[in-house]
């Protein structure tokens, strides 16, 4: 260590589970990646490297972890998935799932019958999500089986036979006892709560031509935060949706990497009469079901961020940490004007998540800091909230930019409070400051509308890249304003055919 650190010393060696296998591993580098171990390590080629970021789905694995006491499966990119995360948790490839004889588990049958498979590179992707999904739901709808394939991509089967192989599994679903996973459920549960039983910090070291690689797993949120203070460059990692790729595409030497994913502390998720209290550990998956009880229309959001094992993976604390100009939930938190709690050895500090965000690439966090929880306080009653994200693809898709727009209205339905906030309109997360002044105390009308746009202008300028060009942007913008007005006013939609001119 650079600097004398204070905690209790575990070990040298992550544990897990593989397939039916204890893992102790001590020989890996901070941003060695889990599809990696398994293809050039273990020999288990069945997963698959495609996109190397999180996108092609190729590489699809189930990742079991204890939440709140009980073991819960979730698909994972392997190809962004580092290993210092795996600490506690049971690993499971596709070659798990077929019986020692070779008969083939009922999704990778109902493969077969259905014809969902032509190429086979995407298709053990495709089990491993469809696997996922028979073990959490017992009858899906087609809704369900659509989103749990939104990470996984096909280029020459179609998805059609794989959506009806999901279908023809849940129909006929055979004896669990037949299932690994099932059968073995209470087993793993005992061994993942035996390994993450043990007290202290875990520090991994490799030595390579670049020097000394560390992988620090701290054991507390305290550890953590003592180990922060003493290296205060050390990399962060929770679900490294976003980290992954600094390593997978831009090649950067990460050192040290502190690994968080399996602290409790950041990941409890509550709400009260105030508001919702996210730790900066929670999921997408793990927020998405109260987001969206509480904000229909931010729940709605969170499934459109990525894929299921994006959402599995990534968290809204690094969202917010990373700073990124086009991170998907900033806009609508802002919005909504949530408080951000910011820890370190010393202490902490509450700001306005606005304020969070100072430039390009650099945010109000001091050195030893880290994001602890979020808070969101819930729409004035009778309020109007909403946002919209524009990309190109619906699904797993990022933004070209993101609007969100909070607004309450006095008895007169005149303009009383309205927050209205960007993603990729600036360098940062950013507020219409401009157009919230020109609306307020306004009736909240056509006329006013029309006559604010411009104003976008004083506040916003966008840049030109390959998600959109900056005059796109800048109308896009106007035009979810339009968008949110006729949807609040209640204006009925009016669907109108597009007709060329005469030449």
């Amino acid at each position: 260590m650079t600097t004398a650190i204070r905690f209790i010393l575990n070990g040298t060696a992550i544990r897990f589970i593989l397939n039916g296998e204890e893992i102790t591993l001590g020989d890996f580098g901070p941003t060695e990646t889990l599809l990696d171990y398994l293809r050039l390590r273990r020999r288990l080629t069945g997963t698959k490297e495609g996109c190397a970021e999180g996108d092609c789905g190729a590489c699809t694995v189930l990742v079991g972890r204890l939440i709140d006491g009980r073991l819960v499966y979730e698909s994972v990119n392997a190809c962004i998935r580092f290993l210092g995360s795996l600490h506690g948790t049971h690993v499971v490839t596709v070659e798990h799932l077929a019986a020692k004889d070779g008969t083939l588990h009922p999704v990778q049958q109902a493969m077969v019958d259905c014809h969902g498979s032509q190429c086979g590179f995407c298709t053990p992707g495709f089990v491993m999500s469809l696997y996922g999904l028979w073990l959490s739901n017992e009858a899906p709808s087609r809704a369900e089986i659509e989103t749990a394939l939104q990470g996984n991509l096909c280029r020459c089967t179609g998805y059609e036979p794989i959506v009806k192989a999901a279908e023809q599994v849940s129909a006929s679903r055979p004896s669990a006892l037949f299932d690994p996973l099932e059968r073995d459920r209470t087993e793993i549960a005992a061994k993942l709560w035996s390994i993450q039983s043990e007290n202290g910090t875990i520090v991994v070291e490799k030595n390579d031509e670049n020097g000394t690689a560390r992988s620090i797993v701290p054991s507390s949120i305290t550890e953590f935060a003592d180990i922060l203070a003493a290296e205060p460059k050390a990399t962060i990692v929770a679900g490294s949706t976003d980290v992954g790729l600094w390593v997978t595409k831009q090649m950067r030497l990460l050192n040290p990497v502190i690994f968080i994913n399996h602290l409790p502390e950041l990941q409890s998720i509550a709400s009260d009469e105030k508001g919702i209290t996210i730790g900066a550990g929670v999921t997408y998956t793990q927020a998405f079901d109260l987001l969206s009880a509480e904000i229909p229309t931010f729940g709605r959001l969170i499934d459109r961020i990525g894929g299921s094992q994006v959402r599995n993976m990534g968290t809204i604390g690094g969202n917010i940490a990373n700073g990124s100009p086009i991170g998907d939930t900033p806009p609508p938190l802002i919005a909504l004007g949530a408080q951000l709690t910011l820890r370190s050895h010393s202490g902490r500090r509450t700001m306005p998540l606005e304020d969070y965000f100072l430039a390009y690439g650099r945010q109000d966090r001091l050195p030893g800091e880290f994001v602890e929880k979020v808070f969101v306080p819930r729409p004035a009653e009778g309020a109007h909230f909403a946002v919209y994200k524009i990309s190109k693809r619906r699904d797993e898709d990022i933004s070209a930019l993101c609007g969100a727009f909070n607004l309450t209205l006095d008895r007169d339905g005149k303009v009383e409070a309205i927050r209205i906030a960007f993603g990729g309109m600036a360098a940062t997360p950013k507020r219409a400051a401009h157009v919230e002044e020109a609306l307020t105390g306004k009736p909240w009308s056509w006329n006013v509308i029309s006559a604010v746009r411009d104003a976008f202008d004083q506040d916003y300028t966008p840049l030109t890249d390959w998600r959109a060009s900056a005059e796109y942007r800048s109308l896009a913008a106007k035009n979810l304003l339009t968008r949110f007005f006729l949807e609040t006013a209640g204006a009925p939609a009016e669907l109108r055919r597009f007709e060329p001119e005469e030449a």
